[in-house]
């Protein structure tokens, strides 16, 4: 038996046997409600962050950005100089709507072999499972193989991740690394592992029609004054059509078509059309009548995207009110691919809609992040996906690009720093949804999977 196969079954055993405290110190980090609306909150999980690392022989430096919430940066030297960079935030979404959630949000709840809570998924979950593989680490070798840093910010959600940025601005030196391992990672249908290599970019606007000083009687002046909420629809319907297209001149100009590399990389991914029949079948019909496999695991990832994703306007209330409202306002985020800029996204929307006649509509940029992409034959990636293999009992496939977005581009892009993804996701994990969850058997792999990368990392 070879010294990394010992290592292994040793750094295993001690997991499992931490496994349960391990589990409870996660529940007490989700019991704290570190949404952007809870100022108080945000700073008590960046305390709670700070003491669990420095528990664990880190040194612990924050990045106060004045604004935002403040990022840790720890680090614990090993054996070998080569350095490995965990990435992780310890904001969470909204749990809106609660009324939908089996359990409350804060109050961790098992219910076998899951736990429930806002956050345990994204992206608590993956935090504390790290710290368990540190632990075994420190337990079986006494030391870690690599340096080890953690940087452990508190804006990712919904603030663009601000305060990082700062960091990186100010101290690139802090952040220095020969791997970064991403906030998220995980299983797709069928429990494969994935390796994702890519993040969509966001763009975040808001739109403003405002008509009137106030709101009138629908009788009086519904044939004689404009209506806001009829307004802004039709600026709306002016940026996309039906057949999803941009209609925004100068959208797709930087849009750069996925390589034959990502294409090759898309085609050895396991089939997703079935598994988009069973996710979206009450939607089947919005699929675009796309039945090519390929085609759509293209689509999925490489075309950009523009969502209503807030629509607000007129009387909500119970019952009616005859009422032709003054004000209308609608959120959209542009989901942007390789290599759109999220700067430009807001100015182009106001020359499209002054173009269209919409003088009177208000645009606000509400911020943005762009794309992030990764050589896939890197080799750091190939150590990520060769550290998974015993853990999944399967080979890691190489996904080329995700959908969602991230800071990953501060890593990859301004650092030159690889970054690869080892994690607890799956498919049902109800990330920024009702019944958000892990599944306690990917906790410990995901745990698993990242001692045996900082294990690798110090053999090479």
């Amino acid at each position: 038996m070879d010294t990394s196969t010992t290592v292994f079954s040793a750094l295993d055993q001690r997991i499992r046997e931490r496994l349960e405290a391990s589990l409870a110190e996660l529940g007490d980090l989700c019991r704290i409600p570190s949404t952007h609306a809870n100022p108080e909150a945000l700073r008590q999980a960046a305390r709670f962050v700070h003491r669990a690392l420095a528990r664990r022989g880190f040194q612990v430096r924050v990045f106060d950005p004045g604004h935002e919430p403040p990022v840790l940066v720890a680090e614990r030297p090993g054996r070998r100089s080569r350095t490995l960079l965990l990435y992780n935030h310890y904001d969470v979404q909204p749990p809106d709507p609660v009324e939908l959630w089996t359990s409350p949000p804060f109050e961790p709840t098992r219910r076998g072999d899951k736990i429930y809570a806002r956050g345990i998924s994204d992206d608590k979950g993956h935090l504390v499972s790290r710290f368990l593989a540190v632990d075994a680490l420190l337990d079986v070798l006494g030391e870690l193989p690599v340096t080890v840093k953690f940087v452990v910010e508190g804006s990712e959600e919904g603030r663009h991740s601000e305060g990082l940025r700062a960091l990186v601005e100010r101290h690139p030196d802090w952040l220095q690394a020969d791997g970064v391992l991403w906030e998220f990672g995980g299983v797709g249908p069928d429990d494969i592992p994935l390796q994702y290599l890519g993040t969509r970019g966001i763009a975040y606007v808001l739109l403003r029609a405002r008509t009137m000083p106030r709101d009138v009687h629908s009788g009086v002046g519904g044939t004689l004054v404009p209506n806001a909420a009829w307004r802004l629809v039709w600026a709306l319907a002016s940026i996309k059509g039906p057949d999803e297209r941009i209609r925004v001149p100068g959208f797709y100009d930087r849009v750069q078509p996925p390589s034959p590399r990502d294409l090759e990389l898309l085609a050895q991914l396991p089939p997703v059309l079935e598994a988009y029949q069973r996710q979206f079948q009450p939607v089947l019909g919005f699929l675009r009548g796309v039945d090519d496999d390929l085609e759509l695991k293209r689509m999925a990832v490489f075309e950009p995207s523009a969502n209503i994703a807030g629509l607000t306007a007129g009387y909500q209330g119970p019952g009616t009110k005859t009422v032709l409202p003054a004000y209308a306002e609608a959120k959209l985020d542009f989901r942007l691919v390789p290599w759109q800029r999220p700067e430009e996204i807001p100015e182009l929307v106001r020359r499209h809609l002054t173009a269209q006649g919409f003088t009177d509509i208000e645009v606000v940029d509400l911020g943005g992040t762009p794309p992030m992409k990764m050589d896939p034959d890197h080799p750091f990636v190939d150590l990520v996906v060769a550290a998974a293999r015993d853990v999944y009992d399967k080979p890691m496939y190489k996904v080329p690009m995700r959908g969602v977005t991230g800071p990953g581009y501060l890593f990859v892009h301004r650092l030159g720093l690889p970054v690869a993804t080892a994690g607890l996701g799956y498919p049902g994990s109800n990330i920024h949804a009702p019944d958000e969850n892990l599944r306690i058997d990917l906790y410990e792999k995901a745990a698993r999977h990242v001692a045996r990368i900082a294990w690798m990392m110090g053999q090479t």
